[in-house]
Parts: C-alpha cells; sequence; structure tokens
C-alpha cells in the first residue's frame, strides 16, 4: 500500500530526515517507533505533503506520488489524526466531518439534511453511537477522536496515521479505540501508529520501523522484539535502570492542606507535603487531580479548606502569588500552558523571575538571561543546546525540560508537576525521573499527577488516591502496588 523510498529532509543545520526507507502493506497496522526528535512526525508530515521531500519517491497502492501537496495526499487516501485533533468545537459531528466539502442543493445552499444523513452512515459503518448533530465540544476526547476517524473514512482514506492517539485516554476508550482500528485493518485500511506507549505497540500492532537521529534503524514483526530489546534499539543503551535510586532525605512538612474543598469537583482533601519529597496523586481520568493543584496555587476558587505553607496560613487570589510564594506548575498541556511557543529558550526559562534579571537601574541583564538559560541547557541536557532556538521546534522532550527548567531557575520551593512524562519517549522518561530525583535531593518538595501507575511507584515516597474528587488513601511506596492503587481509585 505504501513505499516510501531513501526519503531526506534538511533544515537549516538540521538533516531530519536522512536515507529513509519504509514499506508498509494494505491493512497492516504499522508502528513508528523512535525518541523525541527520531524523526517519526517529519515523516509523517512529509507523508501529508505538509513539508516537500529533498529527495526520494513515495508510492500509494503502486502510484508514484509527483510533487506531493496536502490536497494531493488527502485525493490518494491519506489522513492524519494528530495529537492536538484539528477540529472546530462549536460545530456539530456532521459540520466537522464534511468540513470544507459539505453537500449544496440546486440552489447552491449547504443540505444539511443530506450532510447529517451522510454522516450518520459514516458513522454507523464504524459501530459509533454518535448524534451527527451533538456540538463537538459537548464530546469526550476519545468521542473526539472518533470524529476524526469518522472524517478519514468519509473521504475514502486508505492509510490512517495516529499520532499519539491515546495520550489522554482511560482504559476503556482505548479499548474502543483499538477495537476499530483493528476492524478497519480487517477492512484493508492501513495504520501507521505513532506511540510512546510500548505496551500499546505490542498489543495493537503487527509490525514497526524503528527510527532514531532521522535514520531508520530497522524494521520487523512486532512479535520479533520483546520490550527491552526494543528500547535498546530506539535508544542505543539499556534500559533497565529507568527509574533512578532515591537519594533525598525528606524532612518537616512544608506544605499542609486541609479539608480543601471546591463544590461538584473536590471534597474535603487533606494532606501534608514534605520537604524532599515526591507525593505522588493518582485516580481515573475525571477523579480530581490535576484540580487539587489549581485549587491550591488559586487558578481555580476554593469554597472551604486552609493552606499551610512553612506553617503560615496562605490564601492566593491568582497563579502570580503562588510563583512568587515560591511554586513553580508544570502543566499537562506543555504546549498550550507551559510554554510559548513562538520564543525561544531564554525567553521561556526566565519569564517566571525576570527580577532576578534585573541591574540597578531596572533594566533587563539580557548577559545574564543567556548565561542562566545555558547553564540550566547544559545541566538537563536539552537539545539543541542552542539557548535561541524557538521553543516550538524542539521535540516533547526538550520541551518538557524547558518547562522544568524554568522553575528551578525561579528558585522555587515546590514543584506541581502533573502528567510529568506525557508525549515523551522512554529516553527522555529516564531524565526527567533523573531530574526530579536531583531536584528532591537539593531539598525542593514535589506533587506529582501522573496516570501511569508505574512512574508513580517508581518515582514517589507516598501515593494520595482520589475517586471521583474524595481523597480515598495515602499510601506509602513500600505498601503500593498497582492493584491496591487501583482498587482505591476505583471503590
Amino acid at each position: 500500500m505504501l513505499k516510501m523510498n531513501h526519503i531526506t529532509k534538511v533544515f537549516p543545520g538540521v538533516k531530519a530526515l536522512d536515507d529513509v526507507s519504509i514499506d508498509i502493506s494494505r491493512g497492516e497496522i504499522h508502528a513508528l517507533v523512535g525518541e523525541n526528535g527520531a524523526g517519526k512526525s517529519t515523516l509523517m508530515k512529509i507523508l501529508s505533503g505538509a513539508y516537500t521531500l529533498d529527495e526520494g519517491e513515495i508510492f500509494i497502492d503502486g502510484e508514484k506520488i509527483e510533487n506531493p501537496s496536502p490536497a494531493k495526499m488527502i485525493e490518494k487516501g491519506v489522513a492524519v489524526i494528530y495529537q492536538e485533533l484539528m477540529l472546530l468545537s462549536h460545530q456539530t459531528v456532521a459540520e466537522n466531518i464534511y468540513l470544507g466539502r459539505m453537500p449544496k442543493n440546486k440552489f447552491g445552499k449547504i443540505d444539511y439534511k443530506k450532510m447529517v444523513a451522510d454522516a450518520r452512515v459514516v458513522l454507523e459503518r464504524l459501530n459509533l453511537q454518535l448524534d451527527p448533530n451533538e456540538v463537538v465540544e459537548n464530546l469526550s476526547v476519545a468521542k473526539r477522536q472518533m470524529v476524526e476517524i469518522a472524517k478519514a473514512m468519509s473521504r475514502n482514506a486508505k492509510i490512517i496515521v495516529l499520532d499519539e492517539p491515546t495520550a489522554v485516554l482511560s482504559d476503556s476508550e482505548l479499548e474502543g479505540l483499538f477495537k476499530i482500528v483493528k476492524e478497519l485493518s480487517g477492512q484493508g485500511i492501513t495504520f501507521i501508529y505513532i506511540s510512546h506507549r510500548l505496551k500499546e505497540i505490542f498489543e495493537l500492532c503487527t509490525n514497526l520501523t524503528i527510527m532514531k537521529d532521522g535514520k531508520k534503524v530497522e524494521s520487523g514483526e512486532v512479535g520479533n522484539y520483546t520490550s527491552e530489546v526494543l528500547v535498546k534499539r530506539m535508544v542505543g543503551r539499556d534500559m533497565t535502570d529507568i527509574y533512578p535510586k532515591r537519594n533525598s532525605q525528606i524532612g518537616e512538612p512544608i506544605l499542609k492542606v486541609k479539608g480543601l474543598t471546591r463544590k461538584g469537583i473536590i471534597n474535603n482533601v487533606s494532606f501534608e507535603l514534605r520537604k524532599g519529597e515526591i507525593l505522588g496523586i493518582a485516580g481515573l481520568a475525571g477523579a480530581g487531580r490535576t484540580e487539587i493543584l489549581r485549587a491550591i496555587i488559586g487558578a481555580d476558587p476554593i469554597d472551604a479548606g486552609e493552606i499551610e505553607l512553612e506553617g503560615k496560613k496562605v490564601t492566593f487570589k491568582n497563579v502570580k502569588e503562588a510563583i512568587n510564594a515560591g511554586f513553580g506548575i508544570v502543566p499537562e498541556e506543555r504546549k498550550t500552558q507551559g510554554l510559548m511557543l513562538k520564543q525561544d529558550m531564554v525567553y521561556n526559562m526566565t519569564i517566571p523571575a525576570l527580577k532576578m534579571y534585573k541591574n540597578k537601574f531596572r533594566k533587563l541583564n539580557l548577559q545574564k538571561e543567556f548565561e542562566v538559560t545555558k547553564k540550566y541547557i547544559d545541566t538537563f541536557h536539552i537539545r539543541p543546546n542552542n539557548p535561541r532556538v524557538v521553543s516550538q521546534f524542539m521535540s516533547g522532550g526538550n520541551q518538557q525540560k524547558v518547562v522544568l527548567a524554568k522553575w528551578i531557575a525561579a528558585n522555587c520551593k515546590i514543584l506541581l508537576v502533573d502528567e510529568p512524562t506525557r508525549g515523551v519517549d522512554v529516553g527522555a522518561k529516564q531524565e526527567i525521573y533523573g531530574i526530579l530525583n536531583e531536584l528532591i535531593a537539593n531539598g525542593l518538595s514535589i506533587i506529582m499527577v501522573s496516570s501511569e501507575l508505574p512512574e508513580l511507584l517508581g518515582t514517589c515516597d507516598r501515593v494520595m488516591i482520589m475517586n471521583e474528587g474524595e481523597q480515598t488513601g495515602i499510601l506509602g511506596i513500600e505498601e503500593c502496588s498497582e492493584e491496591l492503587i487501583m482498587s482505591f481509585a476505583t471503590q
């Protein structure tokens, strides 16, 4: 179904793809794996026509595609579903499915009746219980993803690329997505599946291609690999010790939260955070984990409760006050809430504490800003290592390291981290865990929300479990297990 032969792509100063060739058969579910920055997304953007190739050839269903463009590749049956879904939230399901090609009646007006009927046919083919008239903003992320797949099928897609499709899905939603992918694969639709979650690769995919540093390492059947072998091929080193050994000295409580309540969201949550400790927060989607962090720092108002910071009661009216008091925030959505993507690393890394960089005339000391940024680039092994690189051109793992570094540069005392390794490859995960370990060894305290139970068990000192806004338990890490956490999260 797809041949990409000797694909090369060069950006100024960077060879993003170097002579990459892949063959994918009809109906195959083909995993594309590799660290952030390996070239996976660049290769898919070339397949979609978003990037022009410098060298190489593309064949779809035996036909050589000359001068690929987005419109031509859609016409040839290529559909890419990105992690950030490309839907208009204020429009209906049917309008999104037929966006840009809505049927017209004989008077040249949009034929809404036909559009809804056609959308219903597509949705029924996929066995989706969705109302074509439902507004997209009312749908869960999982259902929005299904709308993207329905849109692709309405265009008679032959090849569907799923780029990190499961980052925000629950287990039941994941099961639903896999079911649809397998059914369509059985009908001859070809899938290219990009994910950092190796468990999904082994559960869903039939074949894989490993990429590293813009080059193809190898291709093969998924059944011929183990997780350990696959990781070693991806990162070029063994990953047996992905979670670093703990070396923190846990001290007295630095933060006390008592009876934290936001009606209908979180109810009567109480806990302590000690100096040099990582306190994890576990729970299913919608349990109120992120909402606890937002309530503590004043991003959302609270209806009841007390917060003590170093023995003093505090109430933050806004996030700025929390930052000034020594909090740092690594949000779940780094691209929309954690970084200014159009700005360089110097801007992003110094913005929380500009007063640290002012001279006696209250002007910014630009040289000091640059030097501090360079220091943390070297400390956290951020790549590229040029402080003037614009953040949007960095891989997800390196973006996340910039978000972490900016709060360390601001001398925060308490770091609130929400899904620290979401959309990050296994090599960058190990580096981020190492950074968190170094921070607590230096006396920082961390509250970490994560959906990955092995991550909580491998990095935290204690885990607090949430269920539908209620706190159901706090466990020391030595008594924790995935099964016990899940029982508290679902009781």
